[in-house]
């Protein structure tokens, strides 16, 4: 099983752009289906974006579509979040995820396998 660390996160001004970081440890990277879900304070964990083990295909959240993009590099075990035109409502608390089957791209929490410890993402005003 793979454990996966964030990084990227920070404080950044309305329409500014943050690239999010998912390493993972193991082998087995590219047998994972990865995700990218956010949390802020009071909220639920919101599905943002998935791909497949290859990375050919993708889902996105209504909220994130054309503004976020889902992307790895299996030879570095790592997936990424490219955010563009942030803005205060993405303020949160930002987690890759990981879910051992290649295809499948699931979008709710409880059907991933392993997640990140999480990393802050402020948007300014």
């Amino acid at each position: 099983q793979v454990q996966l660390v964030e990084s990227g996160g920070g404080l950044v001004q309305a329409g500014g752009s943050l690239r999010l970081s998912c390493a993972a440890s193991g082998q087995t990277f590219s047998a994972y289906a990865m995700a990218w879900f956010r949390q802020a304070p009071g909220k639920e964990r919101e599905f943002l974006a998935v791909l497949n083990w290859s990375g050919s295909n993708t889902a996105y959240a209504d909220s994130v579509k054309g503004r976020f993009t889902i992307s790895r590099e299996n030879a570095k075990n790592t997936v990424y979040l490219q955010m563009n035109s942030l803005q205060p409502d993405d303020t949160a608390v930002y987690y890759c995820a990981g879910r051992n089957g290649r295809w499948y791209l699931a979008q709710t929490p409880g059907e991933f396998d392993v997640w990140g410890q999480g990393t802050q993402v402020t948007v300014s005003s």
